[in-house]
């Protein structure tokens, strides 16, 4: 449950404290511009990047806006397009990924969300620079992983990534989503389990109260 506290900072938060001179670009060029993926340029320790974030908001109207952290088709391909531009001029790419999944809705079916999702995953598995993926809140399933295929993955302490929630895996394994907590356990989702299996290659100790 630390992993989807609403206090804990989100993206957003994240690219305010750890980067300098952040621009942020919007759109994906083919629709329109997905608040549940935010990106742009900036700056960290006077190295130009490109910096990638899933967004779920804070206020119950960010929470709307950035629908929960659920992106859209229009988010993934805004996210690639911002990938390859930064493979064109060399940049480092750091993506923080926070999301209960993508979106599943039939609107994000009708344009394509599986194409996206597999698209990034395929472009990339190809990129020329340097990518890193921090799991910083709930990675979850394909919607994660199409921001999270990186030359490393680091997971803060708290974080949790898995194929889908604990509750949908109780529902599919035992018909009961109440057995969230057990179904956890046989997941293997957090950070230490993770790096054990060689998922990860770090993991990011945090405070003991880690919140915004």
């Amino acid at each position: 449950q630390l992993s989807r506290r609403k206090d804990r900072p989100t993206g957003s938060d994240y690219i305010k404290r750890l980067f300098t001179d952040f621009i942020e670009l919007h759109g994906d060029r083919y629709y329109k511009d997905d608040k549940a993926i935010i990106g742009g340029i900036a700056n960290f320790q006077g190295i130009p990047v490109t910096v990638i974030a899933q967004e779920k908001g804070r206020t119950t109207k960010e929470n709307i806006e950035c629908n929960f952290g659920m992106p859209s088709p229009e988010g993934y391909r805004k996210a690639l397009r911002l990938m390859k531009q930064a493979e064109k001029f060399g940049r480092p790419i750091i993506c923080l990924v926070d999301t209960p999944g993508a979106f599943c809705g039939l609107e994000a079916e009708e344009r394509g969300q599986g194409e996206a999702i597999a698209r990034n995953l395929f472009e990339m598995s190809g990129l020329k620079v340097p990518v890193l993926s921090i799991v910083i809140g709930e990675g979850g399933s394909g919607g994660a992983l199409a921001v999270a295929v990186a030359d490393e993955v680091w997971m803060l302490e708290n974080s949790v990534y898995s194929i889908l929630s604990p509750e949908g895996f109780a529902s599919i394994l035992w018909k009961d989503s109440k057995k969230a907590k057990e179904a956890a356990e046989v997941m293997r989702l957090t950070a230490e389990d993770l790096k054990q299996m060689g998922i990860v290659e770090r993991v990011i100790f945090e405070e003991s109260d880690l919140t915004a």
